[in-house]
């Protein structure tokens, strides 16, 4: 007779393996289960995060023929209303008058001592005997603002509002983005009146400061701190980008690349140098006193407020002489002011890159290292008839032995890169078939440059 053992071990290891089986599936459907009710992270966007950062935004850029000045719409206050400012590449901070129907419903002005006060450096606390409004209050921060163009300045009030910029692919304006509380200044009517154009009502500052435009973009949206300028004249719209490349120009070229690099100096007051050691015409070299050019925090200020490249009188004397000994096949005529040599322009002829002249070079930290000045940018026609050289005298004490005037950084990409301190140019953009009036910016506003305009006539 079979033992207990030897008939019922088979069906003992049956049901084990039975048992174990369904307790791996129990577990495995509890895991299944489990993963599925787990939240996605990975292709649904948290909305509690909001909207993304951009990587770059954008303003166009008009200049007035009138003043010479460029000129930037900034969206401010609450309604939001199109504020027309000048574009100071070495100012302070945006400041606007405020005496003349400043109406925002979200207009503020912080406490003497606080946060904002601190993050603009300001220490003085400012009484206001007029009626209360934007622009004077009691025990706020005071400072100074500047009209670059008279050099005047005038004290007011700290201030926030919100600010609304586009956003920019590289290619063109897109959808625009908030600042809810920028800090900017509030200064009387009297400051905007004095070599202005019409309308304008203050100045956009892009100096190297906490509290200018494109430090502050850059802190509240996390982009790296670089801006760059690509103005151009009246006929168009340049643009000035904040943040990253790429920029890029109708016929599709990104103008960020190449690019030449210098060494880019700040001063005190958030002013930008380069270092400009001589400078060539026709690839001979100009005689100028080494002392004027081995300055700190450099040699040349970038100004976009300047309409004219302005020399120290020693190296303008050299200059303008220099140039017209090798311009003396053309007929010269009476120099009309401020220009101090002109030539009969119907005796010229006419390039891609202007008239054709003799190239100016500016020679930067080695002598490999030239951001070359072409007709375009070296010639303008104060009248017709007439091209003169758009240099001017500027006396023996000047702000710099050279001011790089706006006229001459038109048609020119300038990327001020300030996390690395280094400026890059691209040289004269008519080399390459485009200009700073070829942005597109039908994205946002519905507009296109006027190459824009006609191309979409032949499509």
């Amino acid at each position: 007779m079979p033992s207990l053992s030897s008939t019922t071990a088979p069906v003992s290891s049956t049901a084990m393996a039975r048992s174990l089986h369904g307790i791996s599936i129990f577990f495995a459907l509890i895991i299944l289960v489990a993963a599925d009710q787990k939240p996605e992270t990975t292709n649904q966007p948290d909305a509690s995060a909001g909207p993304p950062r951009p990587r770059s935004l954008a303003l166009l850029v008009s200049k007035n023929e009138q003043t010479n000045q460029h000129v930037v719409d900034i969206q401010k206050r609450t309604p939001l209303k199109a504020v027309p400012l000048v574009l100071d590449v070495n100012g302070r901070t945006i400041w606007v008058d405020c005496e003349s129907n400043y109406l925002s419903s979200t207009y503020n002005a912080p406490q003497c001592h606080s946060t904002q006060c601190s993050k603009a450096g300001i220490q003085d606390c400012r009484v206001c005997s007029a009626q209360t409004r934007p622009g004077c209050h009691n025990n706020t921060c005071g400072l100074n603002s500047v009209n670059p163009v008279s050099g005047e300045t005038a004290y007011g009030e700290l201030a926030q509002d919100v600010l609304s910029i586009p956003t920019s692919d590289g290619s063109s304006l897109g959808q625009p983005v908030t600042v809810p509380q920028y800090l900017f200044a509030c200064a009387p009517a009297s400051l905007a009146q004095k070599g202005f154009p019409p309308a304008v009502q203050g100045v956009v500052g892009l100096g190297h400061t906490s509290i200018s435009l494109s430090t502050q973009l850059a802190s509240n949206f996390g982009f790296p701190p670089k801006f760059a300028l690509c103005l151009t004249s009246a006929l168009n719209h340049g643009v000035v980008f904040f943040g990253d490349a790429p920029y890029r120009l109708y016929p599709g070229i990104d103008v960020s690349h190449p690019l030449g690099s210098t060494p880019l100096s700040v001063s005190h007051e958030g002013e930008y140098y380069i270092q400009v050691t001589s400078i060539r015409i026709n690839e001979k070299p100009v005689p100028v006193n080494p002392s004027l050019l081995n300055r700190r925090p450099g040699s040349t200020l970038i100004s976009t407020t300047t309409p004219y490249t302005v020399l120290e009188s020693s190296i303008y004397r050299n200059f303008v002489q220099f140039y017209a000994n090798q311009m003396a096949w053309a007929p010269r005529v009476r120099p009309i002011a401020p220009f101090g040599f002109c030539v009969d322009a119907t005796k010229m002829y006419m390039t891609q890159i202007g008239p054709e002249v003799a190239n100016i070079d500016l020679v930067l930290h080695n002598r490999n290292n030239v951001w070359r000045i072409v007709g375009a940018n070296s010639m303008v026609q104060p009248q017709p008839g007439v091209w003169c050289l758009a240099f001017v005298d500027g006396g023996t004490n000047p702000k710099a032995p050279i001011i790089l005037g706006s006229y001459q950084l038109e048609d020119n990409l300038l990327q001020f890169d300030l996390g690395r301190s280094r400026l890059g140019f691209s040289n004269s953009l008519l080399f390459r078939g485009t200009h700073c009036g070829n942005f597109y910016i039908g994205g946002a506003g519905g507009q296109t440059s006027a190459l824009a305009k006609e191309e979409e006539k032949h499509v």
